[in-house]
């Protein structure tokens, strides 16, 4: 599967703002998560990623469902593969669960944002380590071993950091089999004592 790393992930932003600009879009902000995130701010060892996780879009400080992206940044995404020859689908909304909106983020998510501008009609702004922790972790015991996994263990998070991220996705999946898989997952990264603080 083809990936790209640091400078094609900044150079497709950089262009893909370019060409929204030059199309004429009205300002559009954007909240990424996942690999090209953890990339963007030199969070962990992996030097690469195979696309750009859109979580949200971002207005007023609040954020707001992002998918289904409009026609004209598909369009726009489109041009930029093009001509820098990227996966298909690689700029994505695939992480905007309705369940998030309707669930609730990490608390504070918003003011651990890093933003960058990339023109007067693209910001982009990266989610935090700390929320990171809690994506990955969501993500690691809902889909199992795999580059989830090794990304929180790069991540190296504390046993407090662990506890709030494994509550948080209590309240997204409060069954017994995601709990249990959960506990497995932390006795594996060392913390089998926060299990019985769940």
């Amino acid at each position: 599967m083809k990936q790209f790393g640091r400078e094609m992930l900044e150079q497709a932003l950089a262009l893909l703002g370019e060409v929204l600009a030059r199309r004429g879009h009205s300002p559009c902000h954007f909240v990424i998560c996942g690999g090209s995130s953890l990339l963007a701010l030199d969070l962990v060892s992996r030097t690469a990623t195979r696309d750009v996780d859109v979580l949200a879009r971002l207005e007023e400080r609040q954020l707001v469902q992002a998918k289904p992206l409009s026609a004209s940044i598909l369009e726009a995404a489109e041009a930029v593969r093009a001509q820098l020859d990227l996966p298909k689908d690689w700029f994505n909304t695939g992480p905007a669960d309705e369940s998030f909106f309707r669930l609730g983020f990490p608390v504070g998510i918003e003011d651990r944002l890093t933003p960058r501008t990339y023109s007067p009609a693209l910001t982009v702004s990266f989610i935090s380590r700390y929320d990171q922790i809690h994506f990955k972790l969501y993500a690691a015991t809902d889909q199992g071993p795999g580059r989830h996994v090794s990304d929180l263990q790069d991540l190296r998070p504390t046993g407090d950091e662990l506890l709030a991220a494994a509550r948080w996705t209590r309240l997204q999946d409060p069954s017994e089999g995601f709990r249990f898989v959960l506990a497995d997952l932390l006795t594996h990264l060392g913390h089998a004592d926060l299990i019985n603080r769940l």
